[in-house]
């Protein structure tokens, strides 16, 4: 029996700690940037959160296509799209954490 392709869900929780006294540039370039753009290339955001104090920015983000989670961040990242992106976010982020999730919750 030949079973059809079946999306895979994936969730991706990031965290940065962003360079100080950048949050608010940080935000603006994420939100008018990267956020319209994860969701042109078929990505969910699930969240995004501002840890007071702590210079940290944390969200998650969801794909839940046929060509898996890995391939379709490869995908974003060498658009012409992201390596256009400005202002570009990324040399605010002055550490980077990213765990990829799995959910043990039946949909």
């Amino acid at each position: 029996m030949i079973r059809e392709a079946v999306p895979i869900m994936a969730s991706q929780l990031r965290i940065y700690r962003i360079k100080d006294g950048s949050m608010d540039e940080w935000l603006a370039g994420w939100t008018r940037g990267v956020l319209p753009l994860r969701r042109k290339f078929g990505f969910q955001i699930d969240g995004a959160w501002v840890i007071p104090g702590e210079n940290t920015f944390v969200w998650i983000l969801r794909y839940d296509g046929p060509d898996g989670f890995e391939s379709r961040d490869a995908a974003y990242y060498a658009s012409e799209d992201r390596k256009a992106l400005r202002p570009d976010p990324a040399p605010l982020i002055e550490h980077a954490e990213t765990r990829l999730m799995a959910s043990v919750l039946e949909a």
